[in-house]
């Protein structure tokens, strides 16, 4: 029975250093690395910064990192942002899926002048691979989030996998 529970144990490990092997060569392969980085464990450090969240409208309503405001990739505007951010020194954290969308809105961003603007290391998966919490449309926790697709959803190990609004997988 121990050995049993050892080598379950193993497995479960294991499981989840490929969902961060394959976002680490997921971001290595799509990214341009023309946003800095802040990791998961940073950003739980600090709380003095806007989050923009820049997923499509149904994945941000299925889950979001808490107090982030939605601005989407594709219809991101920088202009209708910039007039509820400070000052062009305020920090800014952006992030997606695992942080290649995110890249886009932050290029944006700092093309703006903005200054500090840091990309979500591995995104909402990593956040929410690393146990933390995630809330809803309603602001309730939920341990839901959009999977983007089943090839994406491979990375995220450690939520119940959501591929549109009404469907999803563990």
């Amino acid at each position: 029975m121990k050995f049993l529970l050892h080598f379950i144990t193993s497995l479960l490990c294991l499981y989840g250093l490929y969902g961060q092997n394959a976002i680490d060569k997921a971001i290595g392969k799509f990214n341009n690395n023309t946003v800095p980085y802040i990791k998961v464990e940073e950003l739980t450090q600090n709380n003095q910064f806007i989050l923009l969240d820049t997923r499509k409208k149904e994945e941000f309503e299925v889950s979001h990192l808490k107090n982030a405001v939605w601005v989407g990739d594709k219809q991101f505007d920088v202009d209708m942002v910039s007039d509820s951010i400070p000052d062009e020194n305020t920090p800014i954290i952006v992030y997606c899926s695992i942080g290649v969308r995110s890249e886009d809105v932050g290029e944006k961003l700092l093309k703006k002048g903005f200054k500090q603007v840091y990309n979500l290391y591995g995104g909402i998966f990593e956040w929410k691979n690393k146990g933390y919490k995630v809330y809803d449309s309603i602001g309730q926790e939920t341990d839901r989030v959009h999977a983007f697709n089943k090839h994406w959803g491979k990375m995220l190990t450690n939520a119940t996998k959501v591929y549109d609004s009404g469907k999803h997988k563990n």
